[in-house]
């Protein structure tokens, strides 16, 4: 069975979880131990941050 890549990188997935106040809960349990509600801000914040990005090429 093969694994799926994520899309984003392990570093940006815990800047974001640093920005946001939960990695302290992901070094402990891992990135399966934070809320659904958490893992939605996560997403929601690397589209604004890759929105950004598009935006500043062009």
């Amino acid at each position: 069975m093969s694994r799926r890549r994520g899309i984003m990188s392990d570093k940006l997935k815990e800047e974001i979880a640093k920005e946001l106040g939960f990695y302290d809960v992901v070094q402990h349990e891992g990135w399966g131990g934070i809320k659904s509600r958490d893992a939605g801000n996560m997403v929601k914040r690397a589209i604004e941050i890759a929105q950004q990005q598009l935006t500043q090429r062009q």
